[in-house]
């Protein structure tokens, strides 16, 4: 039987990380994917037939991916900024908010709001938030810290109005409190739902939000140059150049782990390791391990994805190079938020779909063909909220349809021209339109009830005294580590639970507070 060091479990990118990181350190690295390609969700495909466009088909920006990995593994990676933070059609004209906020941003609150005092309200609010991401996000590649060291981290640095609306308070509650107008929570509020079905006065919102605004110090979503397929291909040079060894088309089927040696079994085969690192959902572990299988909170989100011969124009005049470039919100007023939530956890499709777009080819148009971009041709997304896996268990075939062109009537309400007049056609005439909902991505990724996030999200410090000084990635047995979207800390496209994985890995003794404490009291 053959043995290797470490033996990772699934090939997403986030065990691409860790087996890169352990390869590097000498240690022998086999990596199994039952899929014939590497990435899990982080790929890029030809979504359309004949259509040379290769769209980020599931995951499609990066915010979380530190500046310390891409160093630590010679990535060559280019992440570039959105010209536009965000754009929301209204019936007065539209919420431009710039990626570097000014004096557009400034009049645009002033049309909806009629004052300034809204623009302060946040204005202040989001350079709190990025005060916060840079306490916090050199946090995310340590050993953990309890929740009371955390705090005292934050409220050093003048945070402590933060740390209660954040952290002790729910989200809902707090942007009540900070805004007036409906519209402008409702923006603010969309980071706490991506993927998440929650209320907004739950704290699992909040846990979503403060993921969505803390990556890699700044908070900022950017947009990778040739999709997610290069950061998986990038991912994937680094870990076979330092040694490891990855097998496609290599499904599991056990695993075994008594703390000291491990084996894997996989077809008719089978390996053993000092270590595994599980980047499958951790339910999925489970039942590999011949456990009772856990409760996996809904995954709740569907995806579209679109491949257009121009942009759309809108209503409101803008230029829909600046409305399309950054996040493009449909239906997402504080008020639409909440009734679609309990519309939706009613078991009810909800009234109006709240959702985001974007478009990936305003920033990066490296994923078309040159003569589709020399045409003017871009890709289009849309990222709806508030559809949970169990909508779809009746028809999921049928719903996916009505809900694409739901969606698409309720972009047309903004529009000039229907946004039909604007699809490619693929080579057997049809529109260049597909969507994938939670339960699509149970079958094709292995994501249980297509929560991308694995399951609940955690807070990103110890909650219990055991935690302290670990890495958030421990399982019930020491040499069995999950290194997935399913270990603390470790949603959306990070690489950290891949990195935090290798760190116990290569230093298991737990380490405590290694990160410098400021003394109590200094600002």
């Amino acid at each position: 039987m053959d043995s290797y060091d470490v033996v990772v479990v699934g090939g997403g990118h986030n065990a691409l990380v860790a087996a890169a990181y352990l390869a590097r350190a000498g240690r022998s690295v086999l990596v199994l994917e039952k899929l014939d390609h590497v990435g899990g969700a982080a790929v890029s495909e030809q979504v359309f037939p004949g259509v040379p466009a290769r769209l980020s088909r599931y995951s499609y920006l990066v915010s979380l991916l530190p500046d310390r990995v891409v160093a630590d593994l010679g990535l060559r990676l280019s992440l570039r900024s959105r010209a536009v933070a965000s754009y929301t059609p209204h019936g007065r004209g539209g919420l431009l908010v710039e990626r570097t906020p000014g004096e557009a941003t400034a009049a645009s609150f002033r049309e909806l709001t009629g004052s300034d005092a809204e623009w302060r309200r946040w204005r202040r609010w989001y350079d709190e938030l990025a005060d916060l991401a840079g306490v916090l996000a050199p946090t995310l590649l340590e050993p953990l810290e309890s929740r009371e060291r955390t705090r005292r981290r934050v409220e050093a640095a003048g945070l402590a109005r933060v740390w209660e609306q954040v952290f002790e308070r729910p989200l809902g509650e707090a942007l009540r409190e900070l805004f007036t107008d409906d519209l402008v929570r409702g923006v603010a509020a969309t980071d706490g739902l991506i993927g998440t079905h929650t209320s907004l006065d739950d704290l699992r919102a909040n846990r979503c939000f403060l993921y969505h605004v803390i990556g890699n110090g700044t908070g900022e979503w950017r947009v990778p140059v040739g999709g997610m397929g290069a950061v998986t291909a990038e991912l994937t040079r680094a870990a076979r150049e330092a040694g490891a060894r990855i097998v496609t088309g290599a499904e599991v089927s056990r695993v075994d782990a008594d703390g000291v040696s491990a084996e894997v079994e996989f077809g008719d085969r089978v390996v053993g390791a000092r270590f595994v690192l599980s980047g499958v959902a951790p339910a999925v572990l489970d039942s590999l391990r011949g456990k009772e299988v856990r409760r996996v909170a809904e995954g709740s989100q569907l995806k579209v994805n679109m491949l257009l011969r121009k942009l759309p124009r809108l209503r409101g005049g803008i230029d829909p190079r600046l409305a399309f470039a950054g996040t493009l919100h449909l239906a997402e007023s504080y008020g639409q938020l909440e009734t679609a939530y309990r519309e939706s956890a009613a078991g009810r499709v909800p009234s109006v779909l709240p959702a985001e777009m974007y478009c990936h080819t305003l920033t990066d148009p490296s994923i078309l063909a040159p003569e589709q971009a020399r045409r003017g041709w871009h890709t289009l997304t849309l990222f709806g909220l508030h559809t949970p896996a169990a909508l779809f268990e009746r028809d999921n075939d049928g719903l996916r349809e009505h809900l694409v062109g739901r969606y698409l009537s309720a972009l047309d309400e903004h529009l000039v021209e229907p946004i039909e007049e604007c699809l490619a056609v693929d080579a057997d005439g049809r529109p260049c339109v597909e969507a994938r909902t939670p339960l699509d991505l149970e079958a094709e990724l292995g994501l249980p009830r297509g929560n991308i996030f694995h399951d609940e999200l955690a807070w990103p410090f110890a909650e219990t005294r055991d935690e302290v000084g670990r890495w958030g990635v421990e399982t019930d047995v020491a040499n069995l580590l999950l290194c997935g979207s399913g270990a603390r800390r470790g949603g959306a496209v990070s690489g950290i639970g891949g990195h935090n994985a290798a760190m116990a890995v290569l230093s298991p003794q737990p380490r405590r507070q290694v990160l410098p404490m400021p003394p109590p009291g200094s600002a």
